[in-house]
């Protein structure tokens, strides 16, 4: 379908609040990104149905994401529908030992009110800017913990529009992998198990590890934090410190001087620019130490608006 035609489906539609041509940078961490056709902010599981039933009978491209922290969207843009889920689908509740929130819950703040709550186990989502959702699809970790540790299930709306329920081992957690990397659906809510602790005890670790990543990681400039896996047996950040890339730039795109595993926008950087470093590493470091390096970050829309 064309643009037009998209847009045109979701006027009047009960599928929240409806953006048209939506510049993606205004929802990603590194600030960067093309304009979406149809950009949506639905508020309630009625909304998600509808939205998948109108994609799936019409053969329309979609994509959900969060906070936007582990994204590069290309300058082109996404043809098609994006689906954001945030604070406005952030609901959060603690029953007995169970933790469950919606997808578009910051998994910060989900381990912040577990602590506050004298709960532990989600201490080291402290460290993850992105959402519930995001988290449970890429098995999300920091700090030695994953989501695999602490999830128990949660509940999904597939690309048809039908409510399902995975248990931890529907989900085939791996390193940053869930099945739901290659079976694309929308998380509705998760719950995690959690333990008893000492709120003060936990909340003094929890800045100890802020403490670190203020003087480790460039978390004043944008970004999406780790851009590559790290390979077996190594660090990708020391690699590319190696390398001697630490401070290269193009475009508005720089490789930190802090932190060799993150790519900064100093001002004005296109996604061909984080792209064209992307690139870069990979073949560097391939040719010096023979290790290929994977992005981490998801890279998806098109190179141009007519692409």
């Amino acid at each position: 379908m064309k643009r037009e035609e998209i847009q045109k489906l979701f006027t009047g539609e009960a599928v929240g609040e409806v953006l048209f041509d939506e510049p993606m940078s205004k929802h990603t961490s590194w600030r960067i990104g093309g304009p979406a056709d149809v950009f949506l902010l639905p508020t309630e599981q009625e909304h998600l149905v509808r939205i998948m039933q109108l994609t799936h009978q019409h053969d329309i491209p979609w994509y959900v994401i969060g906070k936007g922290s582990n994204l590069l969207v290309r300058d082109g843009g996404w043809r098609g529908v994006v689906i954001k889920l945030a604070d406005n689908f952030s609901d959060l509740s603690i029953q007995g030992n169970t933790l469950t929130a919606q997808g578009g819950r910051s998994f910060v703040s989900a381990a912040h009110h577990a602590i506050r709550q004298g709960y532990s186990g989600l201490e080291f989502a402290t460290g993850i800017p992105g959402t519930v959702g995001g988290a449970v699809m890429m098995n999300a970790g920091a700090h030695g913990g994953e989501v695999k540790d602490v999830l128990i299930e949660c509940h999904v709306l597939s690309p048809e529009g039908d409510v399902l329920r995975l248990t931890h081992a529907d989900l085939k957690f791996d390193y940053r992998y869930s099945v739901l990397k290659d079976r694309p659906m929308i998380v509705l809510d998760a719950s995690f198990q959690l333990g008893t602790g000492d709120a003060e005890e936990m909340s003094e670790k929890v800045r100890n590890w802020a403490k670190r990543r203020q003087s480790t990681q460039p978390l004043s400039l944008p970004s999406c934090g780790s851009v590559f896996r790290n390979p077996e047996g190594t660090h990708a950040g020391f690699l590319i410190q190696e390398a001697g890339l630490k401070g290269t730039r193009i475009g508005g795109a720089q490789i930190s001087e802090l932190h060799g595993n993150f790519i900064v926008n100093i001002g004005g950087a296109t996604a061909a620019d984080v792209l064209a470093l992307i690139d870069l590493v990979q073949r560097t470091i391939f040719e010096r130490t023979g290790h290929e390096l994977h992005p981490e970050v998801r890279i998806v829309g098109d190179d141009s608006i007519g692409g």
